[in-house]
């Protein structure tokens, strides 16, 4: 599947999908770009006159590339949006700078392992200037639709 399809394939549609493009990819690691609107609906009230994306953002944006992305491309064949679904397990992760209205991020993501439908990665997310906003450990798991 080439990377325009996979993102066409995400699960996630506007307002909670943060994904602009795949840059890079192979089965060991992702490489991928989000840029923040700036009218996006959480900065409204986060924070009041100065607003800053929310972790809980950045870490999805981070699980949308590094996880989903990565996942259905690792899937191959063998996935189908219309009968596998994905979620994230687990994450645990360290912020170190904020993000902007109007700030383009980059996330990459290698893979620790694939097995038994499960994805374990180690993400990191970067500015432009390759400062590190974010990084840690991000899990999912790909599942028939009709086994929930």
């Amino acid at each position: 599947m080439i990377r325009e399809e996979i993102i066409k394939e995400l699960p996630y549609d506007k307002p909670f999908m943060f994904v602009d493009e795949i840059l890079e990819l192979d089965d060991d690691h992702i490489k991928g770009a989000y840029t923040f609107k700036k009218d996006e609906y959480f900065y409204e009230g986060h924070f009041k006159d100065n607003p800053v994306t929310p972790g809980v953002i950045l870490t999805e944006c981070m699980a949308q590339i590094g996880m989903a992305c990565f996942g259905i491309h690792l899937l191959g064949d063998n996935w189908s949006k219309d009968e596998i679904a994905v979620a994230m397990t687990s994450n645990e992760m360290n912020f170190y700078k904020p993000v902007f209205p109007g700030e383009k991020v980059i996330v990459v993501s290698e893979k620790v392992y694939f097995r038994f439908q499960k994805l374990k990665c180690n993400v990191a997310m970067y500015n432009l200037d390759n400062q590190v906003i974010a990084k840690g450990v991000i899990s999912g798991v790909s599942f028939k639709k009709d086994s929930v």
